[in-house]
């Protein structure tokens, strides 16, 4: 899946220690939740959303503790 800010493929980070989470603007949050759940992925979405430099707006898709990462990442990466 793509994020239609900056036309890259969206990523599953794993820095820090919240677990793995995935930035993606607000307007895709539906497409991303959908693709999420048809997956049985556990997850939330922050409430906030931040935006920088008139940028759209990006919220945070926290996944779980023990949420296979790579396995989000290729979901994703299959994803239109």
């Amino acid at each position: 899946m793509i994020d239609k800010t900056t036309q890259e493929p969206l990523y599953v980070s794993k820095d820090g220690n919240a677990g793995p989470y995935i930035m993606i603007p607000v307007d895709q949050i539906e497409g991303v939740c959908a693709i999420l759940d048809a997956n049985s992925i556990q997850y939330w979405v922050d409430h906030g959303a931040i935006s920088l430099d008139g940028k759209p707006e990006i919220t945070v898709v926290n996944l779980g503790y023990d949420t296979d990462h790579i396995l989000v990442q290729e979901i994703l990466d299959k994803a239109v």
